[in-house]
């Protein structure tokens, strides 16, 4: 046997030969040798964070762009290789420049006045103590070393709280769950450190659910042009640009219609974008009743309901009204919703999916049912990252 070039990157980001050998930290180009050593080739990179490889945050520094993007590409053609979807158009990937990460859940150990701040290892529950990380936007990386001064009289020695950074219209909103906040004392250092750091919520979480601690001025994310009221914990895309690429490509894969639906529509990321008249299905009751509020103060046709799609899918007959529906499921993806579509005479889909291989599961169902699949837009905007987003069109033909 000899030297090996890794051909490509495998779905856990591991580089892989022709052969089917397999080499941690390998990047496209590099010579794989007999004994596992590697050569380095022009499309291996230096990492951008000092923490890589031990934090679980990123899989993927040691690659350059040129690799990663084929990375995000060959994630969604293996996916739908494998359901026999051959010949698909799969456009340019887009991907989000670093710092442009715009939601974090982070992990907090006490040990006596330390604390440990960060993503957990790859792999452990190792928490890897941050200083750096070219991922996130510089306003929430700005409150990691902050927090360190916090979290000692919120956190018992040895215990291990969540915190969870979103940025919003107003600023950051920071909930911190697992924690204690009881006493005058604790209840001044979260309102000085609100107040110090400009937060634009602070809450807490002891373990019966978030209360806000802080908050000036209501809470909202801007969607389609409305500020929308953002409740605790509430669903965002990771970052603003990666958001209006899957919003563009919803609009082109559903066209300029009069009727549609967004199933599993959330705060209305989609909703809001949508031309005439649309019906949002979420089973969120927060975000669905945050999503009607803002439809009818602005005077939108957003008509919501409050609807578990994976108890009670919408059927074939409901959907038959609609010019196109819009999907954007979980990770498990909607075989039950989407085998109504494929029932349906709905003529035009827009699915956006964060897992390709329940995407390509779902698209063979519709493809079953009479429909072609026109392209698919890759989106990486969990950048060196092994997570893959995308938007597709389908259509009947």
């Amino acid at each position: 046997m000899t030297d090996e070039p890794i051909v490509r990157i495998a779905a856990r980001g591991d580089g892989i030969t022709a052969s089917g050998r397999y080499s941690p930290l390998a990047a496209p180009g590099d010579l794989l040798a007999i004994d596992g050593s590697l050569t380095h080739g022009p499309h291996h990179a230096t990492p951008a964070c000092r923490h890589f490889p031990a934090c679980g945050g990123c899989q993927l520094q040691h690659i350059d762009d040129t690799a990663f993007a084929d990375f995000v590409v060959d994630r969604v053609a293996s996916a739908l290789l494998a359901q026999r979807f051959a010949d698909t158009d799969i456009r340019t990937p887009h991907i989000s420049p670093a710092h442009t990460r715009r939601r974090a859940s982070l992990t907090a150990e006490r040990r006596g006045r330390q604390v440990q701040l960060g993503f957990n290892g790859a792999q452990t529950n190792r928490i890897i103590d941050m200083v750096e990380c070219p991922v996130l936007h510089p306003a929430i990386e700005a409150l990691v070393k902050p927090l360190r001064g916090l979290l000692p009289s919120l956190l018992a020695d040895r215990k291990v709280a969540t915190i969870q950074m979103t940025l919003a219209d107003q600023g950051v909103d920071l909930l911190i769950s697992n924690v204690e906040a009881d006493g005058l004392d604790a209840v001044m250092a979260l309102a000085d450190f609100a107040q110090e750091h400009r937060l634009a919520r602070l809450s807490i979480d002891e373990g019966f659910g978030p209360t806000a601690r802080w908050e000036p001025e209501p809470l909202t994310i801007t969607l389609g042009g409305l500020a929308v009221a953002m409740p605790e914990g509430a669903f965002l895309q990771a970052t603003a640009d990666g958001e209006a690429k899957l919003v563009q490509s919803v609009l082109e894969a559903v066209g300029p219609v009069e009727t549609s639906a967004d199933l599993f529509a959330g705060l209305g990321t989609f909703a809001l974008a949508l031309p005439g008249q649309v019906v949002a299905a979420e089973a969120a009751r927060d975000a669905i009743m945050a999503l009607q509020t803002a439809a009818n103060r602005s005077g939108r046709l957003i008509r919501c309901e409050h609807r578990d799609l994976f108890r009670r899918p919408l059927t074939a007959k409901e959907l038959a009204v609609f010019e196109a529906v819009v999907l954007d499921p979980p990770r498990a993806g909607a075989r039950d919703q989407v085998a109504e579509l494929a029932a349906s005479p709905v003529p035009r889909i827009a699915y956006v999916s964060c897992n390709p291989a329940t995407f390509a599961r779902d698209a063979s169902i519709l493809a079953n049912g009479g429909y072609r699949l026109d392209w698919v837009q890759p989106v990486g905007q969990f950048r060196w990252s092994t997570h893959v987003e995308l938007a597709a069109a389908f259509s009947r033909p």
